[in-house]
Parts: C-alpha cells; sequence; structure tokens
C-alpha cells in the first residue's frame, strides 16, 4: 500500500518554524464532463469558477489544503496549473477510483462500461478526485494509498447481501475515490493527513450498495487507529479530513457511522461554525452553523458533511466555514471551506 502518486515541487520551502497551522478542506466541485477540459479551462485564465475558487484559497489562505471533487489527471497537470499562482511549494495528487472501468455491470442493467460501473460514478478516471496543497513538505516515501484495497477485505465489511456476485467482489473496491495517509513534515515531526471522499450515500435501490459503502469508508479510519488493517497505524498526531457525504443528524446514509468517528476519544471535533451559511432547514437536528454543503431544500437540504478532525493531542485554536461570497461569484459552489488552526501541545 505504498503510494506511486505524484508529489510535486513547485518552489523552495521557507526554513522558519510555523507555530500555527491552517488545515482545511474544501469540496471545490471543479469537475468537467471529459479528461483536459478542466486544464483546458484553467490555462485558458477566464473560467469565473476558476478564477473564483482561487481567489477564496488566498483569503483563507491554509497552510495545508485538501481538495475534493477536482479533475485529477496522471501527470498532475491540472493540479499545478491550477496552483500555479497560489504560492504552494508541495501538491499531491493521483487518479482516484471515480471512472476507474471495473469490466463489470455493477448496476445490474445489463449493460457494461457506463459510468455507473465504474469503481465509483465517473465518466473518466479521476473525475471529481482529490489533492492537496501544502507549504509544509511531504514525505513522499511514507506516503501510503489505501485506495486499492477490495470493499469485501475491510474487516465486517457491510456488503450488501445477495447483490454482488464473487467477480464483483474480486475487483471492487471500498474506496470510492480515494483514502491516503499523507504525512507532512510540520517543524521537523510528521503530521499525518488522513485524507478522502466517500461515495454518496444514494442513487442506489433497497440493497442501499451506496449507503453501506458510505458507512464503511468512514469506518475505515476507527479500524487503521485500531491497528486492524494490513498497515499498522503511524505515531505521532493526525488530522482526519475530507468529504464524508454523511451527517450525523441529518439527512441519508449510516449516520451511526460519522457518530462514531466523532465521538472516538483519540480524535477531536472542532465543530466549525460560519459567520454566514445557507438558511437552515426547519425539520433538521444539527445546528445549522455547523453545514458544510448546501444542496436543493427541502431534501437533502443543507448538511454537514465535510470535516477536519484533528487527533486529541492537538490543540485548536480556531475553526470555521468559508463560503464563496456570492455577490463576487457567478457560478455557485456548494460547499464551504472548512478550516481549523492548530498548534501542537506543549
Amino acid at each position: 500500500m505504498r503510494c506511486l502518486a505524484l508529489v510535486l515541487l513547485l518552489k523552495p520551502f521557507g526554513a522558519a518554524a510555523q507555530e500555527r497551522l491552517r488545515v482545511a478542506t474544501w469540496t471545490v466541485e471543479l469537475t468537467r464532463n471529459g479528461p483536459g477540459l478542466l486544464l483546458r479551462d484553467i490555462l485558458e485564465g477566464d473560467d469565473p469558477q476558476i478564477r473564483a475558487a482561487q481567489d477564496h484559497i488566498r483569503a483563507l489562505s491554509p497552510d495545508i489544503l485538501l481538495l475534493t471533487g477536482f479533475d485529477t489527471d496522471l501527470d498532475g497537470h491540472s493540479l499545478r496549473a491550477f496552483a500555479q499562482d497560489l504560492d504552494y511549494p508541495a501538491l499531491f495528487t493521483h487518479p482516484g477510483n471515480s471512472g476507474r472501468p471495473t469490466g463489470r455491470d455493477l448496476n445490474k442493467d445489463g449493460r457494461f462500461g457506463e459510468p455507473e460501473d465504474a469503481q465509483s460514478y465517473g465518466e473518466f478516471t479521476g473525475q471529481g478526485g482529490m489533492a492537496i496543497l501544502s507549504l509544509l513538505p511531504i514525505a513522499a516515501q511514507d506516503v501510503r494509498d489505501f485506495s486499492g484495497m477490495l470493499w469485501r477485505d475491510l474487516p465486517e465489511a457491510a456488503l450488501p447481501e445477495g447483490y454482488f456476485d464473487d467477480e464483483d467482489l474480486e475487483v471492487l473496491r471500498l474506496s470510492s475515490h480515494a483514502h491516503w495517509d499523507v504525512p507532512v513534515m510540520w517543524n521537523g515531526e510528521p503530521l499525518h493527513l488522513f485524507s478522502y471522499t466517500a461515495t454518496s450515500p444514494v442513487f442506489d435501490g433497497e440493497e442501499d450498495r451506496n449507503g453501506r459503502r458510505n458507512a464503511d469508508e468512514t469506518r475505515f479510519w476507527l479500524l487503521y487507529l485500531d491497528g486492524a488493517l494490513p498497515l499498522s497505524p503511524p505515531e505521532g498526531d493526525f488530522v482526519i479530513l475530507g468529504d464524508s457525504n454523511l451527517d450525523s443528524h441529518d439527512g441519508d446514509g449510516w449516520r451511526e457511522a460519522m457518530q462514531a468517528l466523532l465521538s472516538d476519544p483519540r480524535i477531536q471535533d472542532p465543530q466549525p461554525r460560519a459567520q454566514r451559511g445557507p438558511v437552515a432547514n426547519p425539520d433538521h437536528l444539527g445546528d445549522p452553523a455547523l453545514d458544510t454543503a448546501d444542496w436543493e431544500d427541502p431534501q437533502p437540504g443543507n448538511l454537514r458533511v465535510d470535516y477536519v478532525l484533528p487527533s486529541a493531542g492537538l490543540e485548536v485554536l480556531d475553526a470555521g466555514v468559508a463560503w464563496v461570497d456570492a455577490a463576487s461569484e457567478k457560478n455557485t459552489f456548494r460547499h464551504g471551506l472548512v478550516w481549523v488552526d492548530l498548534a501542537r501541545l506543549p
């Protein structure tokens, strides 16, 4: 599970010690309908959605940023072009499982090779993938990529009974997009970025294959910390970050999986709050200030699905959810950027 993913070094690193670290994740939804189209739009330089996303990142200035919903390619061209003027010396990406062919009829409609038959829905490999932008050096030799792990190999996997046959399960991966452990060097010590994007828990049938997979994608991190996977968890500090597509109080999905992660004593929930966000859904139980996604009302409505969860040994200094200013952009961003400011305890 050692990772052959792409680490790009764009410029030298600063030498000064950094006591305060801003770690963020953003489901930016910079995705297009074909390979290379996002790169084309970035290079043309006049796409309002791309420019608004770059401006938002500059305004929040995260030291480490996980982008999800970002089209990736094997050589990192799109990521490199997007980050060119953002002053991040290190970039990390690898085409994940979305759009990756399986050769199987996973949605059981009698047709093969459709986007629904890929490891995760996608029209090409890497569509709506993940990327990390970092001011800190990435310890490339210690990166772990769990994205090739088969779903059936997860301990006590919640597979839908009788839906997938043996040949399906021989190729179907747990990660709908990716699961990465990416260590960055913070003042000489590693900080592990447990990064992931989970599938939506809807768009399936009574077998609930997406809801089950979504829950297992989040449960993966607790199993990793428990030492229940082939690779033992790393020592030291970590942050779990990404888009779980799962709210602990509202919406579809196995909410108990998110509740279990948020309540684990090895993890702390800073509960980032927005100063301004979408209008609250009156029938929801969760605090609307914590919501990170603004979807169609009344269903699914606004939900908290994007998380930055530091390990218990880190000090949380501040946290928030930053929405793009609707007055300054022409394309709607349905997710806010979630950020947490951290320090190491003395």
